[in-house]
């Protein structure tokens, strides 16, 4: 049966991929493509981007030793460009390339290989093959090419495999192989059911103390209450709710990082190992902050299967995978996610009001702290996203503003302002998009039609205002409408002194704020703070200065001190004064029942 279903699957696929470990320690794949009915002189390339990641990261740098073959002879290859290859054959008989990626990016954008685990995407290790995009892929991976006692897990439809999952996959296109990321090793694996779908969720890297059954449960709880968003609770469990039939969890546990990388049928996972939930470690509504950021990863990246994977920017329809792909919509497909994380796992019961009050207020200080919210809206934002957000620097906190997180504060605001106004809320918009759309292809004019007819045209207008223009969002009248004190307090010193700084072994400057006190000051990027002197006259004191946090301990009550720095080898004496009028917010409860009305499911 196993022959049977290989052979119709080998005869289905006309592009078939065979990737294996090459060397481990040298972290070399080995790719064999073969087309079975190439294009005279067929051009093939490697994307230069991977969906949900707005940046060129030039998969085909780790391209290496390109070679063909046609008929059992030598066929050329020519290289077009930076991505692209033309291969000098013929179109009747088939065609085998071969090539070599270096695999060592242990993110959840790329690919890694070593002797203890394997990953990755089809963007960094499957050529395209023009002309053929929407013909059936198939992706081979033979447990005999691969380290001893090693599973596989992902989300592409299986054709013959083994029970370790080392076999045949079938893809209905390049966009799905290139969607279906790839993750093995010696993984824990469990299963669970959500909405009729079935679950998988698969961890590499845990410690000893890992509470699986914890994380499993809680994860449960959040596709239940992501379904019953979107789709209801009602009818037989038995019953399908979702639009996808199946889904895998791919995490990989690391001492550092964090990340996420959402797919139609599954996401790539990054977190500390540290922030894994730890046997004995109590309920979810104690969670630590670690285990908590981990579950608003989990939300965040499901929640795209329905925002941005179904229901996407009208750009996103076709994929072009050898250039930048533009959109203004980034601040409601990743800002509304972002909105929606923390918040559903208030109402699935795993954090508790005060959590997400507080989680809430660290956005709003976040946004609130960034300068370039007055040079940028979160419009622009989005569209930038590919030359700005990604690629950061010492001035990108002045010149650009995180579409996540004030694109999630417009969702606040349109939440907040329906339940007041117009006795709607944002989860009536959502699944409004989702109808008039028909889970596809979505304008900006969708969202503000649906706005109108749900509220009005002013609150569709208003809208407009907030994603477009750069002033501030009501969110301190909002939230108290809501039932939500908004207390604010000095904010720490280096919000106070406009300051980016990394402490290693010694006090060095990352960014300096538009219009700060550090900027009046003559502080630059890259400067080494070396120490301060504090006092006049006789009572004048010099100290070394080590980390920011000393600078009060040296200072006392002043608010004024000479700061030495070093810059380009010269030591330079800069006069710095600050004050405590830069403050930062705390939000709680203040009527629990306007509150509640508000985080519970409406």
């Amino acid at each position: 049966m196993a022959r049977a279903i290989r052979s119709k699957q080998a005869a289905a696929a006309a592009l078939i991929y065979r990737v294996r470990a090459l060397d481990c320690h040298a972290h070399l794949l080995a790719v064999t493509l073969e087309i079975a009915r190439p294009s005279a002189n067929q051009v093939v390339s490697l994307p230069v981007w991977i969906a949900g990641s707005y940046l060129v990261r030039e998969f085909a740098k780790h391209l290496q030793h390109l070679h063909a073959q046609q008929g059992g002879a030598p066929a050329a290859c020519t290289q077009l460009d930076k991505t692209s290859w033309r291969v000098h054959c013929r179109p009747d008989e088939p065609l085998i390339l071969c090539y070599e990626i270096y695999a060592f990016d242990n993110s959840v954008r790329s690919a890694w290989l070593d002797g203890h685990y394997g990953f990755f995407n089809g963007t960094s290790v499957c050529l395209r093959v023009d002309g053929q995009h929407d013909a059936p892929h198939q992706l081979t991976l033979a447990p005999s090419d691969w380290p001893r006692g090693w599973r596989l897990a992902t989300a592409l439809m299986p054709g013959a495999v083994n029970p370790a999952g080392w076999g045949d996959y079938l893809a209905a296109n390049y966009d799905e192989l290139a969607d279906s990321p790839v993750q093995m090793g010696n993984f824990w694996s469990r299963d669970f059911s959500a909405g009729g779908v079935p679950h998988r969720f698969v961890v590499t890297g845990a410690p000893a103390s890992f509470d699986g059954a914890r994380l499993l449960a809680d994860a449960q709880t959040i596709c239940q209450a992501e379904i019953a968003f979107w789709h209801g609770s009602a009818g037989s469990r038995r019953r399908r709710l979702a639009p996808h039939d199946r889904y895998v969890f791919l995490l990989n546990a690391v001492h550092h990082g964090y990340g996420g990388l959402e797919h139609r049928h599954s996401t790539a996972l990054l977190c500390q190992r540290a922030d894994l939930p730890q046997l004995g470690a109590g309920k979810s509504t104690s969670a630590s902050d670690g285990y908590a950021t981990l579950l608003g990863l989990i939300s965040h990246e499901y929640f795209h299967t329905w925002c941005v994977k179904r229901l996407r920017p009208a750009e996103f329809t076709h994929y072009d995978y050898a250039r930048e792909n533009y959109t203004e919509l980034l601040w409601f497909f990743e800002g509304f996610t972002s909105y929606y994380d923390d918040l559903l796992l208030r109402r699935a019961g795993l954090i508790s009001d005060e959590r997400y009050l507080q989680l809430l207020g660290k956005t709003i200080n976040a946004v609130r702290q960034t300068p370039g919210r007055r040079t940028q809206s979160v419009a622009q934002a989005s569209w930038d996203a590919w030359t700005k957000y990604y690629r950061p620097d010492e001035n990108t906190v002045n010149a650009t503003v995180s579409y996540y997180a004030l694109g999630s504060l417009v969702a606040l605001c349109l939440d907040l302002s329906l339940r007041q106004r117009a006795g709607q809320t944002l989860d009536d918009v959502m699944r409004a998009l989702w109808q008039r759309c028909a889970g596809g292809p979505m304008t900006e004019a969708d969202v503000l039609a649906v706005v109108a007819e749900l509220s009005s045209a002013s609150l569709s207008r208003q809208l407009t205002q907030w994603v477009h223009g750069t002033g501030d969002l009501p969110l301190a009248a909002l939230l108290k409408k809501q039932g939500v004190s908004w207390l604010e307090s000095p904010a720490a010193l280096t919000d106070q002194l406009g300051l980016r700084v990394t402490e290693s072994d010694r006090l060095r400057i990352k960014g300096v704020l538009r219009g700060s006190a550090a900027e009046r000051a003559g502080l630059a990027a890259g400067d080494e703070w070396l120490g301060v002197e504090v006092g006049r006259g006789q009572a004048l004191q010099a100290w070394r200065l080590n980390k920011l946090d000393d600078l009060p301990l040296y200072a006392g009550r002043a608010r004024r001190c000479t700061a030495w720095v070093a810059r380009d080898q010269r030591l330079l004496r800069l006069p710095l004064a600050w004050s405590a009028t830069v403050m930062q917010v705390k939000l709680g409860v203040h009527d629990g029942p306007s509150v509640k009305r508000w985080l519970d499911a409406s």
